[in-house]
């Protein structure tokens, strides 16, 4: 009988024959309802006596709920309900995971059974195998079985022995709760035993689920030998919490806390570090210590209210000042705290917002940083509708406290209109006004060192403007194979004089001439200072695109025409009329090379005043990594905002095969007495290292890391770190 006859005959049987109930119809359960039953084969025999359904050669048997059924041979007795397989037996379900064995015996409703040699696939590509197996319902208990997401075969489709694997007595799997359990289980990695793995079980894909994570260790010479095993507890679909107890071999344990939650309009996460040790009251040496308690906190988080209002908000504090290196948390050396409210249109903009700073700086004084609250800005932009330009409005006010330093409040309105036309021959001609009024109130302004930051006590009030032309041409051409960009620009401001030095400097302090804001209205930073008098700014954009390259360049320059002396820095490059030269150049080569360089030009001698370098070549697997910076402006030290440097920090990564690496980095201080005279280092001081050795593959991350820190800072001292890390898939969740 072929094939597509077997098959015509056995949908015929299961729908026609009259002497029973449907042969489609499975008999009702305690587990299954009736559901009908779709054969193939290749030959087909109803025994209506006995009720035993036999079926050979391609096999094929599905159910309603998405259960099914292939094999070489199939007999069923509907009096019992059991189903023998045998010969190439395979059982999915409707999620998609498969079964695979030599014979099974199984019930009609193709849940429970028992199965030798048994291979399951889940969904996600993750392997079970066992000697034998039973189903019960949707739970599959395994005797004398191994686990693995890893790849069972090369790229060539030859077999191969997984990464890594957990072999166990028993085995559990349990769709509903997405788990798998062991006994007496046992971890084999590159295909030696690794370790013993007592009560363990993990989720069944990548979802995750509560349990332990994988362990961190690694060594610091201050607090020696570090073992932390983060514990994730699966609170709900859109809530958890990660405790990580860290224990030590130099100093006393301590608690880390991570707690999200994904709300209906947003989400939050609140975290922590806890722990008892003795720290230097400053970070000076041989500075008194203190015994105590240790912590850390942090939070943040964002609510959407409805399509134009959300709130965001943000928390970070430390019990002291070398906690977060010292533990490793984190390097920053100024923690922020704020809660911002907005209101977003497409042609208004509202926030109000509450900003506080814990410095964690060398000699700071915290009493000196200052606390923002409120700070409210408002914005609207509106059609010009007499001659079609757009105009903005700005209402701004801004209160500043500070525990031992100076106290500010500013308020301002201001008001902004632009225009940009094209000409006939290409120009883009664009007009800008914008005009300002301000009001200052400051106190307590002795307790600021530097003058020109100070201002005037009490109220104090001035008023800002400015009107500027610019102009662009772009000139587009073909040029070696390509086409490039050529567009002078040319911009013209003027300003009348403003009363500066009465009001403070809160925002406008890091002031330094750069490519970015050499065709800005004010090229001061914030509202604080403003530039005023005339001046003409003269440039040049320069743009290259060929297959594959792509190449950028700016230069410019900026004459004043007034002789009025200004309120820039020496060194800024801008305190003549004369300004500096300054500009940028990208380059880039498919994704094999990226380069930006920014400089600055000294207008008298063209000394190098900034040398910024940064560059990548490579491939995502093997590149390196270049940044270069020198500041050479000479700036006072009475200025700690602008202070030279010269830095260098070098990186990269090279794939020595498919899956291993080595990778690195450096980062050396090179700043000395030239650049700047507080310096204590002698030209050429590292910072940072950093070498480690990795394996990486579908499923399994190892790698060793070594690091050493050349910087003492209180009892954060110097010294060799060593981290190892590893990483299994769907493990450790």
């Amino acid at each position: 009988m072929n094939k597509l006859f077997s098959k015509f005959l056995a949908t015929a049987v299961l729908v026609c024959i009259p002497c029973a109930p449907a042969f489609a119809q499975a008999e009702p359960t305690k587990q299954n309802r009736t559901q009908t039953a779709d054969f193939e084969a290749d030959a087909l025999n109803y025994d209506s006596e006995t009720e035993i359904v036999t079926a050979s050669g391609n096999v094929r048997m599905t159910l309603e709920d998405g259960n099914r059924l292939s094999a070489d041979n199939i007999v069923w007795n509907r009096k019992s309900g059991e189903v023998k397989a045998t010969g190439n037996v395979v059982v999915s379900n409707a999620n998609g995971d498969r079964a695979y064995g030599d014979s099974v015996v199984i019930s009609d409703s193709l849940r429970d059974g028992v199965v030798q040699n048994l291979l399951i696939v889940l969904k996600d590509g993750d392997r079970l195998v066992a000697k034998s197996g039973q189903r019960d319902g949707e739970i599959s208990r395994l005797d004398f079985a191994a686990y693995s997401p890893c790849r069972v075969e090369d790229d060539t489709g030859c077999p191969k022995e997984p990464v890594w694997k957990i072999t166990a007595v028993k085995v559990t799997h349990d769709p509903a709760k997405n788990r798998i359990s062991y006994k007496d289980a046992r971890l084999e990695l590159f295909g030696l035993p690794l370790l013993a793995l007592p009560g363990l079980s993990h989720p069944a894909d990548e979802r995750g689920g509560t349990g332990v994570l994988i362990p961190d260790v690694q060594y610091t010479r201050t607090n020696g030998l570090e073992i932390s095993v983060p514990y994730y507890v699966l609170i709900d679909r859109n809530r958890d919490l990660t405790l990580t107890p860290h224990v030590y071999t130099e100093v006393a344990p301590a608690l880390g806390v991570k707690y999200r939650a994904l709300a209906r309009k947003g989400a939050y996460q609140v975290g922590g570090f806890l722990t008892h040790g003795t720290h230097q009251t400053s970070l000076l040496a041989n500075s008194p210590t203190r015994q105590g308690i240790r912590a850390y906190f942090e939070s943040s988080g964002k609510f959407q209210l409805d399509p134009r209002w959300s709130i965001s908000g943000a928390t970070r504090y430390a019990s002291d000042r070398t906690l977060l290196r010292r533990y490793d948390i984190s390097r920053d050396d100024r923690l922020r705290t704020m809660l911002d409210l907005e209101r977003v249109t497409r042609s208004s903009y509202f926030s109000v917002a509450g900003w506080a700073f814990q410095t964690l700086r060398v000699g700071d004084i915290q009493g000196q940083q200052p606390i923002a609250l409120p700070v409210m800005d408002y914005r609207k932009r509106i059609s010009d509708p007499w001659v079609g330009g757009t105009a903005e409005f700005q209402f701004n006010s801004m209160a500043i406290a500070r525990t031992n330093g100076q106290d500010t409040q500013r308020a301002f309105a201001g008001a902004r209109w632009d225009l940009r036309r094209i000409a006939t021959g290409g120009q883009e001609l664009v007009a800008t006004g914008y005009a300002r009024a301000d009001v200052y109130n400051t106190g307590e302004t002795s307790l600021t060192s530097i003058l020109p930051y100070r201002g005037s006590a009490g109220v104090s009030a001035r008023f800002v403007s400015a009107a500027a032309l610019e102009a662009r041409w772009p000139l587009i051409g073909k040029f070696l194979g390509g086409s490039q960009r050529i567009t002078p620009r040319v911009q013209l401001v003027a300003s009348p004089g403003t009363s500066n030095l009465r009001v403070p400097n809160e925002d406008a302090r890091a002031v330094d001439l750069e490519d970015s804001n050499l065709f800005a209205l004010n090229r001061f930073p914030g509202y604080d200072r403003w530039e005023d008098g005339t001046r003409i700014t003269y440039g040049a954009d320069w743009a290259w695109d060929a297959p594959g390259w792509s190449i950028q360049a700016n230069m410019g320059q900026s004459y004043r025409l007034t002789s009025k002396p200004t309120l820039f820095p020496d060194g800024t490059g801008l305190t003549s009329r004369t300004s500096d030269v300054v500009g940028r150049s990208t380059i880039k080569f498919r994704k094999i090379v990226s380069l930006t360089h920014r400089f600055r030009l000294d207008k008298d001698n063209l000394a190098i005043r900034r040398n910024d370098l940064d560059a990548t070549i490579g491939s995502e697997r093997t590149y390196a990594t270049l940044s270069y910076l020198r500041l050479n402006r000479n700036i006072g030290p009475l200025l700690e905002d602008l202070r030279d440097r010269e830095e260098v920090r070098i990186g990269g990564r090279v794939q020595v095969s498919r899956y291993w690496s080595i990778f690195g980095s450096t980062v050396v201080d090179l700043t000395g007495r030239r650049e700047d005279p507080l310096s204590l280092t002698d030209g050429f001081d590292p910072v940072r290292h950093r070498l480690g050795l990795a394996y990486e593959d579908d499923c399994l991350y190892l790698g060793l890391t070594w690091r050493r820190d050349y910087e003492d800072s209180g009892d954060a001292r110097r010294g060799n770190t060593f981290q190892l890390k590893l990483s299994f898939r769907n493990l450790g969740r």
